[in-house]
């Protein structure tokens, strides 16, 4: 047996290695319209973050099945 702390640190750990996988970031560089890039950047501009992290939640949305089409 283990004593709880050295579990609880343990699980910790695996819980940060989990993290850390999940956030690694790869570049890409897709092609876009001068206009898309455009209106990205001036949406993203209104939010008050970078366009790239924009275009970054617009793409995990979709390919979650979250990104909902405005009428």
């Amino acid at each position: 047996m283990r004593s709880a702390p050295v579990v609880e640190r343990e699980i910790e750990e695996a819980r940060l290695a989990v993290r850390n996988t999940l956030l690694k970031t790869e570049r890409v560089d897709p092609r876009v319209t001068e206009r898309d890039r455009s209106l990205a950047h001036s949406q993203a501009t209104e939010e008050g973050i970078p366009y790239q992290t924009l275009l970054s939640s617009i793409i995990r949305k979709h390919l979650s099945g979250r990104l909902v089409e405005r009428r």
